[in-house]
């Protein structure tokens, strides 16, 4: 998880929200992925799905199956998904999200058992230092904002 905070880093100094995932198989990173959405133009480019097709290339599978994503921020229902069709064996994620989250925080679609593969997901690994990135980012964008529209006047 340590690696996925860094990861973040990268994301915030873009300017995007600081979401970091990276996979590991075989206690082997083998692919990382920080939040791009802006940068990239595309909707689809948060943290996970990033960190999965670079998996997808670094194994030639489309499926990553035996692999583990760390990820800073509980997977939103898109990456829900893409986890699961990817056959990723377990997913550790930080802080929940009880706006979006589908690991239990406002729905749960890893228990789901119409899927053909099952998901091991453990949450609230360094839960406090994954919170407080997303925290300060959104406090200092508040801030600039603020200025920004007082500036205006």
């Amino acid at each position: 998880m340590a690696r996925a905070l860094t990861v973040a880093e990268r994301s915030r100094e873009e300017g995007e929200v600081p979401v970091g995932a990276v996979v590991v198989k075989d206690d082997q990173l083998i692919a990382e992925g920080w939040n791009q959405p802006i940068d990239k133009h595309d909707a689809t480019a948060h943290a996970e799905i990033v960190a999965i097709r670079a998996a997808g290339e670094a194994l030639k599978n489309y499926r990553i199956p035996n692999t583990t994503l760390y990820v800073t921020l509980e997977p939103c229902t898109m990456c829900a998904g893409a986890i699961i069709h990817a056959r990723v064996q377990r997913v550790v994620f930080g802080a929940p999200d009880p706006r979006t989250g589908t690991a239990g925080s406002a729905i749960d679609l890893f228990s789901q058992t119409y899927h053909n593969h099952r998901v091991d997901v453990v949450g609230g690994v360094m839960q406090d230092e994954c919170g407080q990135i997303l925290r300060d980012f959104f406090k200092q964008r508040r801030e600039k904002n603020k200025k920004d529209k007082h500036e205006k006047r």
